[in-house]
Formats: structure tokens, C-alpha cells, sequence
């Protein structure tokens, strides 16, 4: 508890408080429970607790989610909201190992809250607690679906803000697309809920049991999708890692060039899977200098024809690194062209406005924007209002016009957190060597000496 800002531990001490309240309130309101809906919250509580024992890990740190809630909303329908708050209380005594008691009580006390707002939403909508005739349906749908809108809107903000207080999760952690995929998810597993609902009338707490198969099928396939994700982006951190080791002053320009490239690709209206795509290019897009000489990256002065050639070859260099991945999709195009030029003289192959894809025609913008930015052996970071304008005075020749439009509108909405100060190369002589000119910087291209 003392680890956590005091803005977190307030807003800690008051949800707690908060969920007690709203408890007492709600059963001496309703002069108690009776001894059935007693045993119903046991066997619901029950299966409460076993999901929430084994949750799943999501892609952002620190955070898991399980497909308890379902428990919650079977007994908003059978008991009301005062079974649904006590049975999401039961996240307190949960069995999963190493959760402290601060994220016990709190699971707890905002799982009750949520179970109290569903059963008051569910009334509101003209549902009536207690156990469902197959008379009642469907005209159980519409309550239950307010009661699972309200429950699933609480969970998210009230996590969300401790997490936020907490300093957990960055505003870079979490996408739109994320948090949609993560809503879709907790509305699907809802339907759980009504189905243990749904056979309590026939076969009583059995259908606790019966549900269990499903439900952990589904809680699978949740754990195995995000795990799916941490391994996509392992991998790619691990490629980035091996190019960026061929130059200190490198360090971070991918993930920067991703982020830029996502700014783009947003103010675009890309959708989730191109988005995706987009990340991993600009993270792979230099990959291709795995296969560079790195005395030819970091070689002073000139370079000759040859050593020229080789860096012009890097695109495709990294294209046939990352062929075998299949979840890059449409990545591909960015590595290959990311240093095609709008008026055709880029390389590889010289494509020309929109011959080019769409996605080399970001990177060509996000990658020269971090350059110009970053510090570099030769000279400091430049200023983000000096690179726009260098951007925008290369529009139309070397950058699509567009890209660079929809790259300064993003930048004066969200703003740009410029490259960390490059650290120091270590004294070995092998090490002391950096790269003297940079190929994705426009202010300073590469001379080339004929070697006839």
C-alpha cells in the first residue's frame, strides 16, 4: 500500500469504503437473503473463485483478466444485486498465488461494485431476480444485456484509473484497438452468465458445473490469443535488439519509428489489423542491416560505389530475413520500400509516388523525422519545429505530401517525446567506432566517391 502514489491510495481507501457501504445498504434494504439464495451465492461464489484463481495474463504489464464475471451475472439474474456484489467479494479470499492483499481487496471491492451496478441496471431494465421460468425468455435479454453493459463499463473504469494512479500502464501501452478487443472479449464471456442462468431452473447448481468446460475452453483461448501477442512482439523486440547493436547511437530509433509510423497510420483511420502491421514494420523496418558489412555502416567519409550498393541493398536484406514470418502481413512493403522516393529516385526498385505502398510511404516519413531528431556521432538532435520544416521542404520529392501532412497533424495532437540522449559506446576499440553519416537522415545524404 505504501508503494502506491497517495492519489492511488485514496482513490483506494474510497472504493473500498465505497463497496462496504453499498453492501449493508443493499441487504438490510432488502431485509437479508434467504436461506436458497444463500446456497445459490455459495455454488456461484464457488465458481467465482475458481476462475479468478487462474486469470490471464495480458499483453500489458502487471495486468490479468479472468472470466469470473460471468459467475457475478448469473447471480445478478437469480439473486439481485446484493448476491452479485457479495458473490464478486469473493475475489478477496482468491487462490491465486502471490496476490498481494492490496490487489486482493481492491479485485474485491470493485468486482462488488460492478455486481451492485449490474443487478441495479438490470432491475432498471425490467428484470426481475430470481429463477427464470423458460417463460421468461426472451424477455430476460434486453435486462441482462444492461446488466452486462453496466458491468463490463465499471470494471473497465474503475480498473483503469487505479492502474493510471498507480503509474502502471502508460498512455503508449494501451491502443484503441486493444481496448476494444479487450471490451468485445468481456461482453462475449457474459453469455455465460445467462447460460448458467438459464439451466438453474432444470438442473440447479449442476449448471454451474456443466458451464465450467466452456467457459475455461473460452478462458483458453483468451490466455492463448495474448500469448500468441507476446511472442509476435518478443520476436520482433529481439530483431530490433541485433540490429541496434551495430550502432550505439541507433538505440531506440525502431520502437520510435513504430511509434511514429502508428501516429500516421491513426490520423490515416487504419484499421486494427493494418495497425498492428504498421507497429511491426517500423520496428523491422532496418532489420535489413543484419546483412551490411558493419564496416560499411560505420565507415567514415565517403563510401565507394560498392560499399553504396551494399547499404541500397538492405531493404531487400530485410525482407529476406523476415519472409518466414507470417503474422507480418502487409509489413513486408514497408521493410522492402521504405527508401523509395515520391519523384522515383529511391531504391530499391525507383518507385515513384503511388507506385509506392502505402505503408514504405510512412515509414519513409516516421524514419526520418526520428533521425533528424535523434542524436547522432556527427551532430546533436535537431529540434522537432527543424525537422517538420525539413520534412515539409522535401514533400513532394522525397516524402509523399500527404504522409507528411498527416504526420505534423498527428504531432501537433498528440506532441513527440524526443530521443533520449545516446548513450556512450563502451571503450573497447571495436565499439569506438560509430556510423559518420546516417542514410535516413535528409540534411546530410551520403557521398558516394567512383571508384573509376
Amino acid at each position: 500500500m505504501r508503494e502506491l502514489p497517495w492519489p492511488a491510495r485514496v482513490y483506494f481507501a474510497a472504493l473500498v469504503g465505497t463497496a462496504g457501504v453499498v453492501i449493508a445498504r443493499g441487504l438490510l434494504a432488502r431485509h437479508g437473503l434467504t436461506p436458497e439464495d444463500w446456497s445459490t451465492l455459495l455454488v456461484l461464489a464457488l465458481l467465482f473463485l475458481l476462475c479468478e484463481s487462474v486469470p490471464t495474463l495480458l499483453s500489458v504489464p502487471n495486468v490479468a483478466v479472468s472470466v469470473s464475471f460471468s459467475a457475478a451475472l448469473a447471480a445478478v439474474v437469480l439473486v439481485g444485486p446484493e448476491g452479485a456484489a457479495l458473490v464478486g467479494l469473493a475475489a478477496v479470499v482468491s487462490a491465486r498465488p502471490g496476490l498481494e492483499l492490496v490487489k486482493r481487496l481492491f479485485n474485491g471491492a470493485q468486482y462488488a461494485l460492478c455486481g451492485y451496478a449490474a443487478g441495479w441496471a438490470y432491475e432498471s431494465a425490467g428484470g426481475v431476480p430470481g429463477l427464470p421460468e423458460p417463460a421468461d425468455f426472451p424477455g430476460v435479454l434486453v435486462p441482462y444485456a444492461a446488466a452486462t453493459a453496466a458491468f463490463v463499463a465499471m470494471n473497465f473504469a474503475l480498473t483503469a484509473v487505479i492502474l493510471r494512479l498507480a503509474t502502471v500502464v502508460h498512455r503508449d501501452q494501451v491502443s484503441l484497438r486493444v481496448m476494444v478487443q479487450f471490451l468485445s472479449s468481456y461482453v462475449g464471456f457474459a453469455t455465460f452468465g445467462l447460460l448458467i442462468a438459464a439451466l438453474w431452473s432444470t438442473v440447479q447448481s449442476i449448471s454451474a458445473v456443466l458451464v465450467l468446460l466452456p467457459l475455461f475452453v473460452a478462458r483458453w483461448a483468451l490466455g492463448h490469443y495474448h500469448a500468441e501477442q507476446r511472442a509476435y512482439d518478443a520476436t520482433i523486440a529481439a530483431l530490433c535488439q541485433a540490429v541496434e547493436t551495430k550502432d550505439y547511437y541507433t538505440r531506440g530509433h525502431c520502437t520510435r519509428v513504430s511509434a511514429a509510423s502508428s501516429m500516421i497510420a491513426e490520423e490515416i483511420g487504419m484499421g486494427t489489423e493494418r495497425l498492428r502491421a504498421i507497429r511491426y514494420a517500423g520496428m523491422l523496418h532496418d532489420v535489413g542491416k543484419l546483412g551490411v558489412p558493419t564496416k560499411v555502416l560505420q565507415k567514415e567519409g565517403r563510401l565507394t560505389e560498392e560499399e553504396y550498393a551494399a547499404i541500397q541493398l538492405h531493404p531487400m536484406r530485410g525482407l529476406e530475413i523476415v519472409r518466414g514470418i507470417d503474422f507480418l502481413d502487409e509489413a513486408f512493403a514497408g521493410i522492402m520500400h521504405h527508401h523509395e522516393r515520391h519523384d522515383g529516385k529511391g531504391y530499391p526498385m525507383g518507385l515513384a509516388g503511388p507506385e509506392i505502398p502505402e505503408f514504405a510511404r510512412i515509414i519513409a516519413v516516421a524514419d526520418a523525422f526520428d533521425s533528424m531528431t535523434s542524436d547522432r556521432s556527427y551532430r546533436k538532435a535537431k529540434p522537432i519545429e527543424v525537422a517538420v520544416a525539413e520534412l515539409r521542404k522535401n514533400a513532394g520529392t522525397q516524402f509523399d505530401p500527404d504522409m507528411v501532412a498527416r504526420f505534423v497533424r498527428a504531432l501537433d495532437r498528440h506532441g513527440w517525446q524526443p530521443a533520449q540522449p545516446a548513450p556512450v559506446p563502451p571503450d573497447d576499440a571495436a565499439a569506438v567506432e560509430t556510423t559518420a553519416k546516417d542514410h535516413d537522415d535528409p540534411t546530410t545524404p551520403i557521398q558516394v566517391v567512383s571508384e573509376r
